[in-house]
């Protein structure tokens, strides 16, 4: 029963604005653990994207810095103003600040505790996180170039509102890439929302498998981090947030039943 009713409430948003907010400032809160600094479901490469250095230390959480790195790489970030909207607990935007070198990199997420755990975690000179909403970002008219966005926006309370502040923020010529995920009869919902926003299409791929393989790739060592990090009666429904090979999500991605993009648009001169 209480399943249905959560069910019912998403489709309000309002209550997706709230149960966004109450999950992530509580995960924040009570998992403040330091080797845990991404979210998202992780990204195997494509054969013609160039690979990346990275130690085999399952702290680093390979997949998951690797949807940020690829994503990262559809522009050119070097000495550019950057937001990222949705930044979690910061260890994407620790690693595109120091890798791909823009001149500055603001985090921003709805979840102050989130904020504030990634501005404990991460000290790096042209990184900072504010707390604010995607739907009203506190930032000023075309004062960026890049605006990233990694598996968030699918928990917004308006997807319209905000791509109308990305393009609002964004500098004349600035880029706009994101990735995230919708049921496969859906995620034409979000084509449409992007195609309508008056930014220029540049690119869509379809990435679900090498989110897939990701899950796969990472399986071990994620379900070994959940084991540590939440007490036994926690650690079932965490492995079905985190997508463990298994989950509905992992499930749902395998049968074609949801799907995973990747987007890229400019703002028009």
């Amino acid at each position: 029963m209480i399943k249905l009713i959560i069910y019912a409430l998403k489709r309000f948003a309002w209550f997706k604005r709230l149960n966004a907010k109450v999950t992530y400032e509580l995960l924040a809160k009570r998992v403040p653990a330091a080797e845990w600094q991404f979210m998202n479901y992780g990204y195997v490469p494509n054969p013609n994207e160039k690979p990346i250095e990275v130690p085999e230390d399952p702290s680093i959480q390979k997949y998951p810095l690797q949807m940020y790195h690829y994503l990262a790489l559809k522009t050119d970030l070097g000495g550019k103003k950057v937001l990222e909207v949705g930044s979690g607990r910061g260890g994407g935007a620790k690693h595109v600040a120091s890798a791909l070198k823009p001149a500055s990199y603001i985090g921003m997420d709805l979840a102050q505790n989130a904020v504030d755990l990634a501005n404990k975690l991460h000290h790096v000179p042209n990184l900072k996180f504010i707390q604010g909403s995607a739907e009203e970002i506190p930032l000023p008219d075309n004062s960026v170039d890049v605006v990233l966005n990694v598996e968030s926006c699918h928990a917004y309370g308006s997807v319209e509102k905000f791509i109308n502040e990305v393009k609002r923020v964004l500098k004349p010529n600035g880029t706009f890439a994101l990735v995230d995920f919708r049921d496969a009869d859906k995620m034409y919902v979000l084509r449409q929302q992007l195609k309508n926003s008056g930014l220029t299409w540049i690119e869509e791929e379809d990435i679900s498998s090498n989110v897939v393989r990701a899950i796969e790739a990472e399986d071990e060592v994620k379900k070994a981090r959940i084991k540590k990090l939440f007490p036994p009666k926690w650690q079932k429904l965490f492995g079905e947030f985190a997508g463990v090979v298994g989950s509905t999500f992992h499930t749902k991605m395998k049968n074609g039943v949801k799907v995973y993009h990747r987007f890229v648009l400019k703002k028009p001169a």
